[in-house]
């Protein structure tokens, strides 16, 4: 099966999802662009559709028309269609996304760790580590990272986000920032200014340590077992438990989280995770980056970045938190 990945580079140790070109540490943005497959441009052309109508000599006659109210984006490089969108549509340029992180890592001490393409350059990322890093319990770190994704097939406005990755497990979570949002995003139907989006998200200290003051709650949160097997069935329940019925559950989910939680998880031995609300959490994180069925290992990386999956982790951070406060 061909891979979501049109092309994608790292730097380090393999990442969580195993693909991608090894780049060694400190390259410029122009060597990103080239190995991490973001060396070329979204073009827009008319929408143009061929009608055929009968002519009074019994033959077939075509005729091209326009649709003005819309247009078609393409690769520079391959001329692949791309999408179809309005007028008014915006676009963010792969390169776009990577000159991002510029001055963040001429400047400010952060490093590109990982960037590309998927869906065949329907959908563009980069994420870089801030330098941040906190460790639970003396062994349990978790390193802090920016991530700056965007689409232009409808799925996705350019979102900004702090994403904490374990390192015993890379399991992936993104940070709520002040206020409780979890992203900045600039829909299609605006302009991408990248400094305002590094004002929004707040390229500092704050979020992070906000985030891992409650992680470092989680830790200290005892769990009961019987605690534990109702976490699960929140996380993975239609409906909250007070309803007269717990709607669609995903059985094998439940287990499987449940078995990652009581040691099978790569950490779970650790003092911070075993028999603890932070325990419960990666056992989560790891079943949606690690284990849950997925078509390829790229879709799995679509999912838990982005779609059902990034969806699964927040809620299971929600019911954490609950039973921590």
């Amino acid at each position: 099966m061909a891979h979501l990945i049109e092309t994608m580079a790292f730097t380090g140790s393999t990442p969580w999802h195993g693909l991608g070109n090894q780049l060694s540490p400190h390259q410029s943005i122009e060597v990103w662009a080239k190995q991490a497959g973001m060396d070329w441009e979204i073009r827009e052309a008319s929408v143009r559709f061929a009608a055929e109508h009968d002519s009074h000599t019994k033959h077939q006659v075509t005729s091209i028309h326009t649709f003005p109210e819309n247009k078609v984006l393409f690769r520079s490089d391959t001329n692949a269609p791309l999408s179809v969108v309005s007028q008014r549509y915006q676009v963010v340029q792969p390169r776009d996304i990577l000159e991002f992180y510029r001055d963040l890592t001429e400047q400010s001490g952060f490093e590109l760790e990982t960037a590309g393409v998927l869906k065949g350059g329907r959908k563009i990322w980069a994420l870089a580590r801030t330098g941040q890093s906190t460790a639970l319990r003396g062994r349990d770190v978790t390193n802090g990272y920016v991530l700056l994704a965007t689409a232009c097939d409808g799925t996705l406005a350019t979102t900004a986000q702090f994403t904490s990755i374990r390192v015993v497990c890379n399991n992936t979570l993104a940070v709520a920032l002040a206020g409780g949002a979890n992203a900045v995003k600039v829909p299609h139907s605006t302009s991408f200014v990248p400094d305002t989006v590094k004002r929004q998200l707040g390229i500092s200290v704050s979020s992070w340590d906000d985030f891992m003051y409650r992680m470092k709650g989680l830790s200290e949160r005892k769990v009961k077992s019987i605690e534990a097997e109702r976490y699960f069935l929140r996380v993975f329940s239609d409906q909250n438990l007070n309803s007269k019925s717990l709607g669609q559950t995903n059985e094998r989910a439940i287990t499987k989280s449940l078995e990652l939680y009581q040691g099978r998880g790569k950490g779970a031995d650790l003092d911070s995770a075993k028999g603890t609300a932070f325990g419960l959490l990666n056992a989560v994180t790891e079943f949606v980056d690690h284990e849950r069925r997925a078509r390829s290992t790229d879709h799995r990386l679509d999912s838990a970045w982005f779609g059902q999956g990034a969806a699964i982790k927040q809620k299971a951070l929600e019911q954490a938190v609950l039973m921590a406060a």
